[in-house]
């Protein structure tokens, strides 16, 4: 509540539904004055009787109540406020909750400019999710702006998986037993529970993806989630795809000639899903010849809901190496690239994304990592972060290779840049995990 402007801190104060305190209401002074005389003067209610508060600021603008403002006044507060403190805002009245869920104008100009302003960043620690704010100037930080709430008994969920998509979390919980698809900004959720049993439910992949319905709104998109089950001995061979906006789930029919490891983390661009896969069944070497497997990217197209071809990488790997991928923008893709004898590290990002064909010509960053750590950056569950503008690459992972104390963000860069920056203890295994996160009105089917 500290971030609501007066008027709006108010106007939340009186609504005994939401708030039964009024000392929550500490801090509330952002608005301009001008703006605050121009809101008092266009009120057409009469004064009302003074709501004692902790606030003085509020106790002096008690004659008027927010709800009556004109409408273009009252986004001018919304779009003053941090995106954290728009629930609260949403709960108050119904005109402001369909102008901040579904009012797709004043999304667009207010909402969407304030999030490509700031680098905002989704992250999973100790099976905890939060909303990161990165500044990755001269001297890098990263600042919690708190733990997404909007979870039903969040406290009590251990999230060990998230998936983003077009301002969606799909979040696998850690027993894996369910999983949840959630607009952290709208607050909606759909909870859905595995439609087969199976002893192993830690071994699925997940990924989430749309159709596109409409190509000018993302509310007229018709989201999936793709579940699937494929280890190299095809002991036990699952694909499946839950439609929600028909709420079922549909066995699909895939053979595959590659292999995705469970713990490759795919990723969204454009409604479809990547991954980083190996050839399944490679071709005996000769003797004296090296053992070598095909690398390459597979996509999941949700439109034909078919894997595509595979899609080549500029570089060859090992069994050993690291290679991670994220998004930029949810635009373009990138792969980071990690060599496990010499910690040599490149990061390349695609100048074309397409189900069927992808161009990864652009490199990024390469840097030698010998110099500033003595371990590699995990094979597993990895993720990373490039800022375009810093030219930096920030890798979430632990303090050492051994130990897994400390959850750390590395930030690097160009000519030897390297800062470490905290995110706090560790006690579990499972490194952080970070994606890029901008808000969206998304619509969720119940």
């Amino acid at each position: 509540m500290s971030d609501l402007p007066r008027d709006l801190a108010e106007e939340t104060v009186r609504s005994r539904r939401r708030f039964r305190s009024l000392s929550a209401c500490k801090k509330s002074n952002d608005l301009p004055a001008k703006l605050t005389a121009e809101m008092l003067s266009s009120s057409p209610v009469k004064p009302m009787r003074i709501f004692p508060s902790a606030s003085k600021k509020l106790n002096t603008l008690s004659s008027s109540t927010m709800v009556d403002l004109p409408i273009d006044l009252a986004e001018e507060v919304f779009s003053r406020l941090p995106l954290t403190s728009l629930r609260g805002a949403r709960c108050t009245c119904k005109k402001w909750n369909y102008t901040l869920t579904k009012d797709e104008t004043f999304f667009k100009k207010h909402i969407g400019e304030q999030a490509a302003a700031s680098t905002a960043v989704v992250m999973v620690m100790e099976f905890r999710v939060y909303l990161m704010a990165l500044n990755l100037h001269e001297d890098p930080s990263i600042t919690c702006q708190g733990k997404l709430t909007s979870l039903d008994n969040s406290d009590r969920v251990d999230i060990s998986l998230v998936y983003h998509c077009d301002g969606l979390l799909l979040c696998i919980s850690k027993d894996s037993a369910r999983f949840v698809v959630w607009n952290p900004y709208t607050s909606q959720t759909l909870w859905l529970e595995p439609p087969t049993p199976h002893p192993r439910l830690d071994l699925y992949s997940y990924a989430i993806g749309y159709v596109e319905e409409d190509s000018k709104s993302s509310c007229r998109r018709s989201y999936k989630i793709l579940r699937f089950v494929d280890p190299l001995s095809n002991e036990f061979v699952e694909y499946e795809i839950y439609d929600l906006s028909s709420n079922s789930w549909r066995v699909l029919d895939v053979t595959s000639d590659w292999h995705i490891r469970s713990y490759a983390r795919g990723v969204s661009l454009k409604g479809n899903t990547y991954w980083f896969a190996r050839e399944r069944y490679p071709a005996k070497p000769r003797f004296g010849e090296p053992y070598e497997v095909a690398d390459f990217l597979i996509c999941f197209n949700f439109t034909t809901e078919r894997f595509g071809p595979r899609l080549p990488l500029p570089f060859h790997t090992g069994f050993e190496c690291t290679v991670t991928l994220s998004s930029v923008r949810e635009e373009q893709l990138a792969v980071l690239f990690q060599l496990d004898n010499s910690l040599h590290m490149e990061i390349w990002v695609s100048t074309k994304i397409e189900p069927q064909e992808v161009s990864l010509n652009k490199l990024f960053l390469v840097v030698n990592m010998e110099p500033f750590l003595d371990f590699q950056f995990g094979i597993s569950q990895g993720s990373f972060f490039i800022d375009e503008e810093n030219r930096v690459v920030v890798v979430f992972d632990k303090d050492t290779g051994m130990g897994f104390t400390r959850n750390i963000a590395y930030v690097i860069g160009e000519g030897g840049y390297f800062r470490q920056v905290d995110l706090g203890e560790s006690i579990e295994y499972h490194r952080p995990f970070g994606c890029s996160y901008v808000p969206s009105l998304a619509q969720i089917k119940q």
